[in-house]
């Protein structure tokens, strides 16, 4: 058989790991051309909120593509693209009165990062640093490896990136609140985290008192608060927005993935009144000059009004309730096993760490771990030895306990020594 021209992400195509085909997807199921049945028990990557190929979703894309495909977005518009910017501002904080697209979770953040230090630049105030918390991920551009956390990922690309100021991860909550006042103190721009949860740093969590905290050192200090909502949104941590849990309303907010239930990339960057303010002027100097050739895609606009609507007429967040309950009962059969450490969960989202020693992505355990699950159909992707859940959100319940079977035999085995 010839080998495919394509290059994976992620993927270090030198260990020779299979790489299925997937024919079509159903719910929290995949299907691979040669006829497995595969439960995606981490939505794609992230992305996938009501269940693959929903019916409402694919029929709001079926109606678009008969009327328009694509359109240029700088000095034009269409009405997919305006129900999303008046759903949005109709469900997110009101402060947050501007809709910005894009079309990804790396993208929506540089924007973000761009409207912050045009708001300086604008208003004639010298600031320009960004401040950043240690494990945090936002993107795979210069922009957004800049703000998150140095190491395997960004080794090879240092020369590139610009600097930051860094505070610790919230283990110790007043190191980390007294290292944010220093930076805000100094003359922070803006701070950009990932609410409660840190997604590729770990699955690390922390509690929603430490973000109203943080917010409030923020807004003693006149320094912008960017959340990046991209994974945390759309009910992953059991609200709508993480941010909802900490009464914290962020001058910028990040969204993507499950904007279009996961069908279709998307994003937008939503500004509070001022940001917008300090760029809206006669002067075209003042411009925010960002944008792509697919900006507001009709089609991905279709689709994510669509999510809107089931947000607005389904009970999107009694299913996430139900979700978490379950995930509960999973973990409680896990507790005590000699070789899961630090179970957690926040909303749908669970973790924990398998094996000895630190958690780290290049843990030899990864490999191994993968293969596992591979093997009894179901997508985990560990992020080296920690391993996560975080299904669609209509995954069946004798699905969930393959999951957890498939976690508990995982564990089995590095007890054993059969995966090292």
């Amino acid at each position: 058989m010839t080998q495919s021209p394509i290059w994976h992400p992620f993927t270090q195509h030198g260990l020779g790991e299979p790489v299925p085909t997937v024919s079509h997807a159903v719910g929290a199921a995949l299907y691979t051309k040669d006829n497995r049945r595969i439960i995606d028990a981490i939505s794609s990557w992230w992305v996938t909120t009501h269940g693959h190929c929903h019916p409402r979703l694919m029929a709001a894309i079926r109606n678009q593509t008969e009327h328009l495909d694509q359109l240029i977005f700088a000095g034009w518009t269409h009405e997919p693209a305006e129900a999303v910017a008046r759903g949005l501002t109709a469900i997110m904080p009101p402060a947050l009165t501007r809709v910005f697209f894009s079309d990804s979770g790396s993208t929506c953040v540089e924007v973000a990062l761009k409207m912050a230090l045009g708001y300086w630049a604008n208003r004639g105030e010298p600031r320009s640093r960004i401040v950043v918390m240690e494990s945090s991920y936002h993107g795979d551009t210069i922009g957004t490896m800049s703000v998150g956390a140095r190491g395997v990922f960004t080794a090879a690309y240092a020369p590139l990136l610009f600097d930051v100021g860094r505070i610790p991860f919230p283990s110790d909550p007043q190191a980390t609140l007294d290292a944010l006042e220093a930076q805000c103190r100094a003359g922070a721009a803006a701070f950009i985290v990932e609410p409660l949860v840190l997604g590729s740093g770990g699955m690390r969590i922390y509690s929603h008192d430490i973000l109203t905290k943080m917010h409030e050192i923020c807004v003693r200090y006149g320094v912008l608060f960017i959340a990046d909502e991209v994974m945390t949104g759309w009910g992953r941590t059991g609200t709508l927005l993480a941010c909802e849990q900490a009464g914290v309303v962020p001058d910028l907010l990040c969204l993507s993935k499950g904007l279009t239930g996961g069908s279709l990339p998307l994003a937008v960057t939503m500004a509070s009144e001022a940001i917008w303010d300090a760029h809206y002027s006669t002067d075209r100097a003042r411009t925010f000059f960002h944008s792509s050739s697919y900006t507001a895609n009709a089609i991905a606009c279709a689709a994510a009004a669509e999510n809107l609507a089931i947000w607005r007429e389904e009970p999107v967040l009694d299913s996430v309730a139900a979700l978490a309950a379950r995930q509960d009962r999973q973990l409680a059969g896990l507790k005590g096993h000699p070789a899961i450490h630090d179970i957690r969960r926040c909303g749908t989202i669970t973790a924990m760490e398998l094996g000895g020693g630190d958690a780290a992505y290049l843990s030899n355990l990864g490999p191994g771990l993968l293969a596992h699950f591979r093997e009894r159909d179901v997508l985990l992707r560990p992020l080296g030895n920690t391993v996560y859940v975080m299904p669609p959100y209509c995954v069946e319940p004798d699905d969930l306990d393959t999951i957890y079977a498939a976690i508990r035999s995982a564990a089995d085995a590095v007890a054993s020594g059969a995966i090292r």
